[in-house]
């Protein structure tokens, strides 16, 4: 049995977009909708999914509107309480592109670099070891203009997040870990220009397992 933990942020946890949009609170996909879901079902038997996303979760920053967000503080102990982990497969990013942080792509993907070499230096693998990662650039953020709130919060963050695969490709080769860029893959909902709907879950799921069964021993 192969385990793989997928860690990621709302897009890894499933947000709905269409039923938030009509939900006072946060409302995720079905398990079997989501991108995971999706990954699980293709690997098929032998391997073991672990989904740790959170809505929020940045690489490094301390969100100052909402508490325990910072991914570089919670990903030790994930790691530790998922060990042994033959893969780690990290899609994060977004939330950094919030006006809040004030940071460019390059320092994004400097972040994920952070996360990435905690991965790579770990002993969550198996005998002792690191386990294997692949690094996922997160998908683009779409157009915000009937969004007035979230332009504002994310401002800019449509041309910004587009900037972010060529320096996400560039880590993965300083690394030399395997990479998938979902830009290349999918879109943003129109509902609220970052979450996946359906489809587009459907579509990532798959294409990270394509990758995760050409990458396994």
């Amino acid at each position: 049995m192969k385990t793989v933990l997928c860690f990621g942020d709302s897009n890894t946890w499933g947000f709905d977009p269409a039923a938030t949009a009509a939900s006072p609170y946060p409302i995720r996909h079905a398990p079997e909708v989501r991108w995971t879901g999706v990954f699980a079902r293709v690997l098929g038997a032998g391997w073991r999914v672990i989904e740790e996303g959170q809505n929020g979760r940045t690489t490094v920053h301390d969100d100052p509107f909402a508490v325990a967000r910072n991914g570089a503080d919670y990903l030790p102990a994930c790691l530790e309480s998922h060990k042994p982990l033959d893969l780690v497969v990290m899609m994060l990013g977004t939330n950094d592109l919030k006006t809040a942080f004030s940071v460019s792509p390059k320092e994004i993907a400097l972040g994920a670099g952070v996360l990435a070499q905690m991965i790579l230096r770990s002993d969550a693998g198996l005998n002792g070891g690191a386990p294997k990662l692949l690094l996922v650039c997160p998908p683009a953020v779409g157009k915000v203009d009937h969004l007035p709130d979230f332009a504002e919060k994310f401002a800019g963050a449509e041309e910004r997040s587009r900037r972010l695969p060529a320096h996400y490709a560039a880590l993965a080769a300083q690394l030399g870990v395997p990479y998938v860029d979902s830009q290349a893959i999918v879109v943003s909902s129109a509902v609220d220009a970052v979450h996946l709907d359906p489809s587009e879950h459907e579509k990532l799921g798959r294409a990270i397992a394509a990758k995760v069964l050409a990458i396994a021993p």
